[in-house]
């Protein structure tokens, strides 16, 4: 069964750091990218980071600033999300997809991504 679960969000003060995890079942990280994308009340879906099948293309958005970093345990199925110096306009639900790119390829577009895990708040909030 193709299933994606996030996991690790919460709430967290200012500068904290959280990390999320996007645990993967039914398909393989060697097949499929891996994008992690938020949403927040009232605004669009956004790509956050990506990595590729290859696990060596990774691809930013500009707000990451060396905030956030993308790995993957492919023993686990498991991509991360690490986040520091936590923000309250990253406040958000935080998803996972996977989608079948380029090997060399990832994409911060939602429409690329075919699979999608149901998302896990984060609340950057004192």
């Amino acid at each position: 069964q193709l299933q994606l679960v996030e996991s690790g969000g919460g709430l967290v003060q200012p500068g904290g750091s959280l990390r999320l995890s996007c645990a993967v079942s039914g398909l393989s990280l060697d097949d499929y990218a891996i994008g992690w994308f938020r949403q927040a009340p009232g605004k669009e879906r956004e790509g956050v980071l990506c990595i590729s099948s290859s696990g060596s293309g990774i691809n930013s958005a500009d707000f990451v600033k060396g905030r956030f970093t993308i790995s993957r345990d492919n023993a686990k199925n498991t991509v991360y999300l690490q986040m520091g110096s936590l923000k309250p306009d990253d406040s958000a639900v935080y998803y996972c997809a996977a989608g079948g790119l380029a090997y060399y390829y990832c994409s911060k577009s939602a429409r690329e991504y075919q699979y999608w895990g149901q998302g896990t708040q984060v609340t950057v909030s004192a």
